[in-house]
């Protein structure tokens, strides 16, 4: 469904009435009642606008588009044709790392036989889902990072 913003090709498959019943199905929350029937507006000046602008007629892609509506400064006129885009380009990341954060959580519960607290399978799946970040951690790091919290009795080195 968000195919219908797709600017490719003249943005040939634009429809207004389909936008709309993407956002009824996918982002009930999102907009207002009012907001629901403004964005009907915006989209029909929209398709008017956009589809001959010197530099958006080209673009090839959703981000693209979203991009090229803030060069423009079109991104403050169609407020929320703007913030549909982006909620559209952002669904896929939070899906994606909700899976993987899933899928970590299974891997570690059957692993250590859920013996564990919910403080500690919460921590370590912080450290399991952003082990790209986690990985550049030293134990250097780490315990200077502990000894600067608060004084201790003797060194940690």
């Amino acid at each position: 469904m968000s195919t219908t913003l797709d600017p490719r090709n003249s943005y040939k498959l634009f429809n207004v009435e389909d936008i709309c019943l993407l956002v009824d199905k996918f982002y009930p929350q999102d907009f207002s009642k009012q907001e629901k029937i403004h964005l009907r507006l915006h989209l029909q000046h929209y398709e008017l606008d956009i589809p001959n602008h010197p530099k958006l007629k080209s673009m090839l892609s959703i981000a693209d588009l979203c991009q090229g509506l803030v060069e423009t400064e079109k991104s403050t006129i169609y407020t929320l044709v703007d913030r549909l885009i982006r909620l559209i380009l952002t669904l896929p990341v939070s899906i994606a790392t909700t899976g993987r954060a899933f899928s970590a959580m299974k891997i570690i519960k059957i692993r250590l036989r859920n013996q564990m607290e919910d403080d500690f399978l919460a921590n370590y799946l912080i450290i399991y889902v952003e082990k790209e970040i986690a990985e550049r951690f030293t134990i250097d790091i780490i315990i200077n990072d502990f000894y600067s919290m608060k004084e201790r009795r003797a060194q940690l080195k």
